[in-house]
């Protein structure tokens, strides 16, 4: 059989009897040949040097037609273009598995004429490109990466979903099978413990060793693998981490385990192998539950926008698809239709409920001329409207686009415990290694230099200090979860515990969303059965407003005959044989009742008959627990802010209600964000709470964004923090109860310190051995868990 030589580009090793020579180089494959010969043409032949001793996966030599890439199909769903005329396409990079792969990438478009900028993003393989198309075609850039090995295809939310979820149903069974291992490892512990004091045989011992191995083997190499890889790519990065000092901790317990095992001499130690890897494996599941994407987001997003709209062409109304319908053309809305494209009336009139980029409950009359942005609807008329922008270009595609870009640039917080572990992790190795040295010297001997070593990593494994953060969080989110809080991610805890600065939205979260009765005035006695027959009819919130003001049970519903909506009036009705009217002063003058508005809250006037009946004034009361939750709010050392899109009367109104004292008015869902921004330039720690579609700009460039229960989906899935319960003392409880979590997160990395500075000495001393030290190990856990417990029992209302 001929030698085995490896090749000079992938480093895959086949005989040399199939290999392709060229001077002093051999190849597998013309392909490897071919990109080796690019690299050195290009100048990139260091990569080989960044390689090291990594394999390549050899390039295929049968790649999909590149020129897929250029259709004009292509163009318009994925390509984009930035204000400085450039084109812009993000893609995934199949065949990354290290830095130098990614360096490889870059350097190799970059130097493509043409390409303006490369950013590749090692944790996921998502390349952003930046080129100019009329000196390189993106055919010939996707040609390129083929050329070098690789492979690549637009970016698609929908696989980044697959990708996540089969990294949580991983994790799922890591955790199984941990638990259940240890569950039955629990049981031989039993066995062995009760053996040391009523005594055990040899032989018992030594079978119950062989079970606990057999358990012990698949937690360290399944469950504790993504331990194992982290402590691999914490090598190649030459970093030192918690995962280096899991798997270093278990691996060699595990190796002293076997090693006493076969030699049936000292004592075994697979349970702290299990224990090791089950407690910590919990608090990494936390890192991956706590992931949010935002592809997620924006699928939701686009969810609430029709994909496919009616359009006015040759008298005919046609259907089609959204990203089909040019600048210019008629489209036909119906009520209770959302608008998809940004446009203007050019026939009909009625009212649009823009709430859901205003956040404003009371809907906005439009008529011929008025300018409809995509996202609101029509309430009460069939409208027609020419387009003005593209689906891409519209009100709410932009709110898209805008929304991607501020959660990618979202700040992050590192949890403390992950700070205070790097460097921990690297001094508890030094001293093992230091130890087994020292002690090597001393005394001569292997097998007990070894077992000191054992001990000092055991003994400050880090369970105590892995447990400090997961253990509290959860107690945490169990208390906040009785309360009908939901934390979505539970770094948001420590983030919310940090926050000086609570930014509210006015209406939907400050106030309850619904225009309630402040005044009646009952001009003449009527029947109320009346009044609540005619508004039976109508769904507008007013209408809402005034009928829940009147409800009793014995009011009537009388059947009426005519019944006309008129819009952004109100409404009429005959019942026997006279006019009945309700709506605003517009249509009190229209039917000759004169009368005057001089109230700034909402009006509903009544008659019957051409006679006024009742006038109601209506207001947007705040919520019943704002005040005094504010104020609660306010003594944890919280600023509290609020904006709103509504003009400065109702704003001040509202604002004086809840004792805030600081607001902003008449600003836009980009006005909200550009002020968020201001204030984390000013180094504040923003903590936002909104409701609507309107306010996911500024929830997203939030440092915390909370929705409140009866808040719109996008602004639900948008935030990190959900109040189910739609109190206000909910938000409240939710600063209370982080706080609390913190800080007893921070004593149990103190307890882990004060415990491992006292036993790492006693071990390197050679006082421990191992059974002491996982003794010792497990009481440091329960003395963590016990102090996090204090978060439920010493949490009061």
């Amino acid at each position: 059989m001929s030698d085995k030589i490896a090749c000079t580009h992938c480093h895959l090793e086949f005989s040399k009897d199939v290999m392709i020579k060229d001077g002093d180089h051999y190849f597998c494959c013309n392909g490897c040949q071919g990109v080796f010969h690019l690299l050195s043409d290009e100048g990139l032949d260091s990569f080989y040097d960044k390689l090291g001793d990594n394999k390549l996966a050899p390039p295929s030599e049968q790649f999909e037609d590149a020129s897929n890439f250029d259709s004009p199909a292509f163009y318009e769903r994925f390509v984009s273009i930035n204000k400085e005329g450039f084109s812009e396409v993000s893609l995934i990079i199949e065949g990354i598995h290290c830095a130098a792969c990614v360096w490889l990438n870059e350097k190799a478009l970059t130097n493509m004429d043409g390409v303006v900028a490369t950013n590749i993003n090692y944790t996921n393989n998502k390349a952003k490109i930046v080129w100019d198309d009329d000196t390189v075609k993106l055919s010939k850039i996707i040609e390129m990466i083929r050329a070098i090995g690789y492979d690549a295809y637009p970016y698609d939310a929908s696989l980044q979903e697959v990708k996540a979820n089969k990294e949580r149903k991983e994790y799922y069974l890591r955790i199984a099978v941990a638990v259940f291992a240890t569950m039955n490892m629990m049981t031989i512990m039993v066995a062995q413990y009760a053996g040391y004091f009523t005594g055990i045989t040899p032989a018992v011992k030594h079978i119950l060793n062989v079970g606990e191995w057999v358990l012990s083997t698949p937690v360290l190499f399944y469950s504790g693998w993504p331990f194992i890889r982290g402590t691999y790519y914490g090598i190649k990065t030459k970093t030192v981490n918690m995962d280096t000092l899991v798997a270093t901790g278990a691996f060699l317990t595990y190796i002293y385990s076997i090693y006493i095992t076969v030699t049936r001499s000292g004592e075994a130690y697979f349970d702290s192998v299990t224990m090791i890897i089950t407690f910590v494996l919990v608090g990494k599941f936390l890192e991956v539950l706590s992931k949010k994407s935002v592809a997620d987001t924006l699928d939701i997003m686009n969810r609430h926008l029709p994909e496919d709209i009616k359009v006015v062409e040759n008298e005919k109304i046609v259907t089609k698809n959204v990203n089909d319908v040019k600048v210019g053309e008629v489209v036909l809305v119906a009520t209770g239709e959302k608008v998809a494209i940004d446009g203007e009336l050019v026939e009909g009139n009625g009212n649009f409920d823009e709430s859901s980029l205003t956040g404003e409950s009371e809907p906005i009359y439009k008529s011929v001329g008025d300018t409809i942005v995509s996202g609101t609807v029509s309430i009460d008329a069939d409208v027609k409207y020419t387009t003005t922008k593209d689906f891409a270009h519209s009100t709410m595609s932009n709110i898209v686009s805008l929304l991607e870009n501020a959660m990618n640039n979202k700040p992050h917080i590192q949890q403390l415990a992950n700070r205070l572990s790097e460097y921990f992790s690297t001094i508890i190795l030094a001293l093992a290694f230091f130890t087994f040295v020292g002690w090597f010297l001393y005394s001569s001997s292997f097998e007990q230099s070894f077992m000191i070593a054992i001990s000092v990593i055991v003994i400050a494994c880090p369970c105590a200090l892995a447990l400090a953060t997961p253990v509290a969080t959860l107690v945490g989110l169990s208390i906040a979860s009785k309360r009908g809080i939901l934390f979505k991610e539970a770094v948001q805890l420590e983030t919310m515990a940090n926050a000086d600065t609570l930014v509210l939205d006015k209406t939907g979260t400050i106030t309850q969303g619904k225009p309630a009765v402040v005044k009646a005035e009952i001009v003449k006695d009527f029947d109320k059965s009346l009044l609540n027959s005619l508004l039976l009819n109508s769904k507008h919130p007013i209408a809402k407003g005034v009928m829940n003001y009147i409800y009793s049970d014995d009011l009537k519903c009388f059947e009426l005959d005519s019944l006309s909506n008129i819009p952004s009036q109100g409404m009429t009705a005959m019942y026997d044989g006279k006019m009945l009217a309700g709506g605003n002063a517009k249509l009190m003058r229209t039917i000759g009742i004169d009368v005057e508005s001089s109230s700034e809250s909402s009006e509903f006037y009544f008659a019957y008959a051409g006679e006024l009946l009742a006038k109601y004034e209506l207001f947007d009361m705040p919520r019943e627990d704002a005040l005094e939750s504010i104020q609660k709010i306010k003594k944890l050392g919280i600023e509290v802010i609020m904006l709103t899109g509504d003009h400065e009367r109702s704003a001040k109104k509202v604002a004086e209600l809840v004792s805030i004292k600081k607001f902003k008015y008449d600003l836009t869902p980009e006005g909200k964000a550009a002020y968020i921004e201001e204030l984390h330039k000013n180094g504040k720690k923003v903590v936002m709470a909104g409701d609507g579609i309107n306010d996911i700009l500024a929830l997203a460039n939030s440092d915390i964004a909370i929705a409140m229960g009866n808040g719109s989906d996008i602004a639900i899935e948008v935030s990190d923090v959900v109040l189910l319960n739609d109190t206000f003392s909910s938000l409240y409880d939710s600063f209370k109860i982080s706080k609390k979590t913190f800080r007893m997160i921070k004593e149990n990395l103190a307890l882990s310190f004060v415990y491992n500075g006292i036993t790492i000495p006693l071990a390197m001393m050679g006082y421990i051995i191992p059974l002491i030290a996982a003794i010792s190990m497990s009481i440091s856990s329960l003395l963590v868990v016990g102090n996090s417990m204090r978060i439920k029992f010493g949490y009061k209302d």
